[in-house]
């Protein structure tokens, strides 16, 4: 009797591990050699780009092997309590100050602050891509976060409805097994995190 076939979100969470090792390999020699320095131009540009773009890969990695395991059941969210204006905060930063802009005040929150953090960034950026805007506004109310405005045709996107943004299908995903909610309304997209 032939096994089961290994269910495909854990064959994604499997690649996703599998491929951080070649990954952390091409990064490791990169960091190598830019301390090295005296590379010269452009040899030096280059060398940083590689090590740029080895940071995003293992983002990304990251984003998948956290949706395999929400989809296989297997999230085990490493969960603590966080202040909410300081999660946005963090989260804006990733993606600079002068295109999110944060106000209001935070709570308690008990998430994992990582992928929480992560997400809300993602988030905010599917919003300014998607919807070709240059900044947005990131408001906490205690454990409600709304990021806005979002326009009505990148709504689906940063929904996570229409696949085309992974840090924000991503995000949507953490931000619901964690017990929270992520809905549009108008212009504003409300995340409602668990206290």
């Amino acid at each position: 009797m032939a096994a089961a076939a290994p269910s495909f979100p854990r064959l994604v969470s499997l690649a996703a591990h599998d491929l951080r090792t070649p990954l952390a390999t091409i990064h490791g020699f990169t960091q190598t050699l830019i301390r090295m320095g005296d590379l010269g131009e452009p040899k030096q540009r280059y060398m940083e780009m590689i090590d740029a773009a080895s940071r995003q890969l293992a983002e990304l990695l990251d984003e998948l092997g956290t949706a395999a395991r929400i989809e296989s059941g297997r999230y085990e969210p490493a969960l603590q309590e966080v202040q909410s204006l300081e999660l946005a905060r963090s989260a804006a930063a990733q993606l600079g100050e002068d295109r999110v802009k944060v106000s209001g005040q935070g709570a308690q929150v008990h998430v994992d602050p990582e992928a929480t953090e992560r997400g809300v960034s993602a988030l905010a950026q599917a919003a300014l891509r998607h919807g070709g805007l240059d900044e947005v506004a990131l408001h906490v109310d205690g454990a409600t976060l709304t990021i806005s405005p979002v326009t009505a045709s990148s709504a689906p996107v940063v929904l996570g409805e229409d696949l085309r943004d992974l840090g924000a299908a991503v995000a949507v995903r953490v931000v619901h097994a964690l017990g929270g909610s992520v809905e549009r309304g108008g212009e504003t997209l409300t995340i409602r995190l668990p206290e």
